[in-house]
This record gives C-alpha cells, sequence and structure tokens, in this order.
C-alpha cells in the first residue's frame, strides 16, 4: 500500500471517529447527549459576516419624483477597525447590477473587509452621473464609518468593465471637487486604493485592434458610451458618436485625470477580450507609471471579458491580497462593541 493511500485512509478513519463518535472522554455527560449522538468540537478560527442588503446611499432629486441608489454591505462582525472597498459592477453603461461578483466580495469580507457592493447610474443619464454616485458611495461609508467599524482613512474602490471605468474615474479624480453633489458633502470622497478589471480607460478607443466591423460599431453614435457622453437622439438632436467631440470624450475618461499625485492602483485586463480592448489597461498603466505613481499590471493570458478565468481562487487571491497591501490589515480592538444577542 502506498504512502498516499495508507495517509488517506488514516484521516478518513479519524475524521469518521472524530465527527460520528465521541471523540473525547466526557462527551457522554454533555447536556442533551443520547446514545449515538455525533458530538463535534468545532475550532473557532473565523468570525461572522453579516449581509445587509437595500441600503439606500443616495437620493436623486428629479423634477418628478426622487431616485434612490442603494448599496449591499457585507460586514464582518468583529470589533476590529476594518479598511472598505466599495465594489461597482460591470454593464455595459446600460445595467448595474450590484448583486455580481459575489465571489470576490465574499473573498474580501472573509479577509476582515467591510465590503460595499453600489448600484449606480446607467444610460440614458448621462456622464458624470455615474461619477458623481460613485463618489457619494464611498461619503456614505465615510458618514457611517463607525457604524460599520470602518477605518475612513482606509476605503478603496473595486470595479469591472464599465465598473472598472468608474473606479478608475473615482480614484483618478481625488481632490476634484467637480463631481461631489448629494449628500455628506462634509466627508471626502478620496480613495487609497483602486482595482479596475478589464476596466475603460478611454471612451474613444474602447475597440482598439479589434475588426473594422467591430470599430465601427463603438464610432455609431448608438454606441454605449456615446449615449453615456451624449445621450439618444431625442427632439432635435440626432444623436453624436464619441468622436464628435474628443474634448468632452477625454474629459470623461480616465486616461483625462491621470497627471498628477494618484492612489495605488491594480490593473487587471485579459489578452483574449474582445469587448474592452486590453490596450485600455495598458494605456492606464504606461500613463500612471510615467506620472510616478504606484500600479501594478497583471495580464491573464487568453482570458475573455467576464469569462470563468476571472472566478478562480488564484485571481480572486490576488485582488485579495493586493488590497491588504495597499489597505493594510484590520486593528483588533479598535471598533465598537459586538452585539451578543444579534443571531438570538
Amino acid at each position: 500500500m502506498s504512502f498516499k493511500i495508507a495517509a488517506f485512509i488514516a484521516f478518513g478513519i479519524l475524521f469518521l471517529f472524530s465527527t460520528s463518535k465521541s471523540s473525547l472522554a466526557g462527551d457522554e455527560n454533555l447536556p442533551g447527549y443520547a446514545e449515538g449522538t455525533q458530538v463535534m468540537h468545532p475550532e473557532v478560527t473565523r468570525s461572522q459576516i453579516d449581509a445587509i442588503d437595500g441600503v439606500v446611499y443616495s437620493q436623486i432629486f428629479r423634477t418628478t419624483g426622487v431616485s434612490q441608489l442603494k448599496m449591499s454591505l457585507l460586514v464582518p462582525r468583529t470589533r476590529e477597525l476594518k479598511p472598505a472597498v466599495v465594489y461597482f459592477p460591470g454593464g455595459g453603461f446600460i445595467a448595474a447590477d450590484n448583486g455580481k461578483y459575489c465571489e470576490l466580495r465574499m473573498a474580501l469580507a472573509e479577509a476582515g473587509f467591510v465590503v460595499a457592493s453600489a448600484e449606480y447610474r446607467t444610460v440614458p443619464d448621462t456622464f458624470p452621473a455615474l461619477v458623481e454616485d460613485g463618489k457619494s458611495a464611498v461619503r456614505y461609508l465615510r458618514e457611517h464609518a463607525e457604524d460599520l467599524g470602518i477605518d475612513p482613512k482606509r476605503i478603496g474602490v473595486l470595479g469591472n468593465s464599465a465598473g472598472g471605468y468608474l473606479a478608475q474615474m473615482v480614484g483618478t479624480t481625488n481632490g476634484d471637487k467637480t463631481f461631489e453633489t448629494g449628500q455628506f458633502l462634509d466627508k471626502s470622497s478620496d480613495v487609497q486604493a483602486v482595482a479596475t478589471i478589464y476596466g475603460i480607460s478611454n471612451l474613444m478607443t474602447i475597440g482598439e485592434g479589434f475588426s473594422e466591423k467591430s470599430r465601427k460599431v463603438h464610432a455609431s453614435p448608438a454606441a454605449t458610451e456615446a449615449l453615456l457622453l451624449h445621450g439618444p437622439a431625442f427632439r432635435s438632436f440626432a444623436g453624436a458618436s464619441i468622436m464628435s467631440d474628443p474634448e468632452k470624450a477625454l474629459a470623461a475618461s480616465p486616461m483625462g485625470h491621470v497627471k498628477g499625485g494618484k492612489p495605488p492602483f491594480l490593473i487587471m485586463h485579459g489578452s483574449g477580450d474582445t469587448l474592452v480592448s486590453p490596450k485600455q489597461s495598458e494605456q492606464l498603466y504606461l500613463a500612471l507609471r510615467k506620472g510616478g505613481n504606484q500600479a501594478d499590471y497583471v495580464l491573464l493570458k487568453g482570458a475573455q471579458h467576464g469569462a470563468p478565468a476571472w472566478f478562480q481562487k488564484p485571481v480572486i487571491d490576488r485582488v485579495v491580497s493586493w488590497f491588504r497591501e495597499n489597505l493594510g490589515e484590520p486593528v483588533k480592538g479598535k471598533a465598537g462593541a459586538v452585539n451578543a444577542n444579534a443571531d438570538l
């Protein structure tokens, strides 16, 4: 019998013995014990994580009503002062379903981060609405930092695809008051770390290096980036392509805000992406490094846009470890007391 087989059998016997029957002397005296009871002795190595859904973080007042923007929260139930990450979901600028990327969000929460997943305004709302929303989400966490056990000095943002664009815009406009609207304006929207996954850094070159057919799609006034910038054709407006106003398009792109000091960036893209050109991440990385900023660039060989490769443990672990390196670990015993009756 090989050593591996013998070890496997021994482990199986040990597991059955420790869970199926009383493995420790005195278990038969436990309250509630009956003959045949399977007694477990779990070691407590992790905290609970509370999921709080439907949190209204911003109210948008319009002529005919009020729109509410919501976020979902994952909050480790500890007394530690925790760093936080706001996740912005992708959706091509036409959707922002904040239930996405649950694997990565839970991994961050298990590592001790408070994780907010925030929806934001999409087309037909136009730029800068979504950037205003991204900054509002950060301010909301700072406003409620004490309630959630968050260290307000350590907040990062994360996004994929259009959400990556939003994370980039929030990070590259640190200190810029242009996009500050809504509630909690006494709080800063600056972030201390940015992770972008197959994100958009330049609205004018999303299809760079793609086929002629694909480039024509992006040149159309009906392309979502054109709708984000100019809005749909309506009344006397016939619509406009993204290239109809390059200056406006650059100002609405992260690449238009890369000068000066920026927070650390983690930039990830797939070399097989056929929806958002990998050139988007390459140019952002080079521009940040040229400006003397910290930027880490990870290229997934052959990975396509939103493909299963992005949900694998090594990729998720890479993002989590990067945030731990750049936002730091939770600080023990610095937050308020945990409610011992929460699960009664």
